[in-house]
């Protein structure tokens, strides 16, 4: 990809005070091991050393924040690559955004140590072999001649036939740290890919089944991996529909056999049926090594029906007894938010909530909420303990242009062994926005909130991602539209705040600008700078940092509420033992190849300008653990 003279600007280096050190091991330093008695000195490689003993070694010795964890941080597994998910177009003259290929931006603790350190900015690697430097083309990855196959064999298409192979929605780590998933959100498209991480290289390439749910009969939102790695669970938003894909593994995790398992999907809307079945795609990838997968089960065995086992509609307005609390009114999954007992927490867009079973075949709903129970338009959550910490924000149809939502829930995940009654265990709120409209579920507060979006204007709020610290006392949730970081404690709930656009995290718009400024978008005067406008997140290995997708000028999706100036990911570092944070650095994205014509964005700007970047999620990869 080449950079205009423009993006060059952009992407000039930010200057930083030394905050970390390129990722490798220093030979000069020793530490003790074992008691006052009997210590001995040892070197950073003694801790792998025995592959036996490694990470017993690990989690005794590379203690996050200590000297060993620093100076022998290859050695200690903290090493890392951010990879960020760009949801613009990477093909010219498009008709709409996001809808045809994508970037997918990727950055080595290495690269990013020098940046950090006020060197060059960070490099983005490859992801094929023609190619030295990044971001990597999505259509590179996963190349066009690839050939459509359903369960009984091959289909007249390759992957180029086909529509809507666009919108880079997400990608997400398996626990090995071994593979992602490629969520490809174009509405209509349906497609998920899995990418290892060592090489960059596409294993597999799936299209989801097309329901009756909506026009648009599927589309890929996110997708989330089991606590085992044996399971990827997709959320089928345009379908309303929850499908898996059984992972098989061999005795070094690497990944030998994926499954399409018609059987284990569940439907959440009204009369489902299968309109289109799923497919998988063969052949090889940029590296010439053959794609895996297959398609097995049939939708006979799934739970495509309208009701939950509790007997009341899955969605408000089946022809059965509705459910309590308000129900659910519209059940487009958002996210499937797993969990360490073999759940997943789905989110929904016109609230309410599910828990699923996510090991039985079909999936089945053992815990059901209506919006009543569970505002907003559900986003996503974190596991800490037993706790699993969902959230809840505005929703991203035209609907939430004056809405203003922010909401944190806790449920207890030991707590859905078998069916439970509806709306039971009760979750705890813990923390409601006053402001709060009196949208989807909410009986309390303003009616609407017409501010807009435009920083130093608006007061609407928008919880989105969440992310948890090393050691579990801490959940740090974006505002998309405050540009702050909400910080709660997990076992009291209290809660502190820092901002994304002061150098100190603390003091805001009055305080001296962040770094989002220098990296903002210059090339409209009219924009307003210092705008993150933060979504997705994720923490370091080392326990040190939250790396925080920045959205850009053209959202492409979430127009009302997304906006933002500088787009790329943000690089926070976190402060008082885990209860504060401050913006240190930008990971800046560019992209000027994508000239779809911008559109206008309520209570936002009507940009102008060149820059179509447009990160929505960014991921943390260990390259040691």
């Amino acid at each position: 990809m080449k950079y205009s003279a423009f993006a060059l600007l952009c992407l000039a280096s930010y200057p930083n005070q030394a905050l970390v050190s390129a990722c490798s091991d220093d030979t000069t330093f020793y530490f003790e091991v074992g008691n006052k008695n009997s210590s001995k000195t040892k070197s950073c490689q003694w801790i792998v050393s025995k592959p036996d003993k490694q990470d017993e070694r690990r989690n005794n010795y590379c203690v996050s924040g200590s000297d060993v964890s620093t100076k022998c941080a290859e050695a200690c597994g903290n090493c890392y690559e951010v990879w960020g998910s760009d949801q613009s177009n990477s093909v010219p003259s498009q008709s709409s955004a996001g809808i045809n290929g994508s970037y997918l931006w990727i950055w080595d603790s290495k690269s990013i140590g020098t940046q950090l350190e006020g060197g060059a900015d960070a490099t983005p690697l490859s992801c094929t072999p023609s190619d030295s430097t990044g971001p990597c083309n999505l259509l590179d990855v996963f190349p066009s001649v690839l050939v459509e196959n359903s369960s009984t064999g091959v289909l007249p298409n390759t992957l180029s036939d086909l529509p809507k192979f666009g919108r880079l929605h997400g990608m997400l780590k398996d626990p090995q740290n071994k593979y992602v998933t490629a969520n490809i959100f174009a509405p209509g498209g349906g497609y998920i890919g899995v990418i290892k991480t060592s090489t960059k290289e596409a294993v597999a390439l799936f299209r989801v089944t097309a329901f009756d749910q909506n026009p648009n009969e599927r589309s890929v939102h996110l997708s989330f991996w089991s606590d085992d790695g044996s399971a990827i669970v997709i959320a089928n938003l345009h379908g309303k529909a929850i499908e898996r894909i059984d992972v098989t593994r061999d005795n070094i995790d690497t990944i030998t056999s994926l499954e399409f398992n018609k059987s284990a999907g569940i439907g959440l809307g009204q009369k489902t049926s299968v309109l289109s079945h799923a497919t998988f795609f063969s052949g090889n990838n940029a590296f010439g090594n053959p794609l895996i997968g297959s398609i097995v089960g049939s939708y006979d065995d799934a739970d495509l029906g309208d009701m939950t086992p509790n007997n009341v509609c899955k969605e408000n307005g089946c022809e059965g007894t509705q459910a309590m609390a308000g129900g659910r009114p519209n059940n487009l999954p958002i996210c499937p938010v797993p969990s360490k007992n073999g759940n997943a927490y789905v989110t929904l867009g016109g609230g309410g909530l599910f828990v699923l079973d996510l090991t039985t075949t079909p999936m089945v709903i053992k815990g059901e909420y209506g919006n009543a129970v569970v505002n907003g338009a559900g986003v996503v959550g974190t596991q800490t303990g037993n706790q699993v910490f969902i959230t809840g924000g505005v929703s991203a149809g035209s609907s939430g242009f004056d809405q203003s939502v922010f909401l944190v829930y806790s449920f207890d995940d030991t707590k859905y062994d078998t069916l439970n009654e509806e709306n039971t265990p009760m979750p705890v709120k813990v923390f409601q926005d006053p402001g709060n409209t009196l949208t989807i579920g909410n009986a309390e507060g303003p009616a609407n909130n017409d501010s807009g979006q435009k920083p130093g204007v608006t007061t609407r709020r928008d919880s989105h991602g969440v992310a948890a610290t090393l050691d579990g006392k801490y959940v740090h949730i974006v505002d998309r539209i405050q540009n702050n970081v909400e910080v709660f404690d997990t076992s009291t709930y209290q809660r502190t705040t820092y901002d994304l656009v002061s150098m100190d995290g603390q003091s805001g718009r009055a305080g001296a600008a962040g770094p989002c400024y220098t990296r903002s978008v210059i090339d409209d005067a009219s924009l307003p700078l210092n705008d993150p406008a933060p979504d997705f997140l994720e923490i370091t290995p080392d326990g040190k940092y939250l790396m925080i997708a920045f959205r850009g000028p053209v959202p492409v999706t979430v127009g009302h509420t997304a906006q933002g100036s500088c787009p790329g990911v943000g690089i926070v570092k976190i402060t008082n033992g885990g209860r504060s944070g401050k913006l240190v650095d930008v990971l800046r994205s560019t992209n000027v190849v994508d000239n779809v014509t911008a559109f206008s964005l309520p209570g936002g700007l009507s940009y102008t300008g060149a820059e179509r970047s447009d990160i929505h999620s960014a991921i943390v990869v260990s390259n040691g653990w």
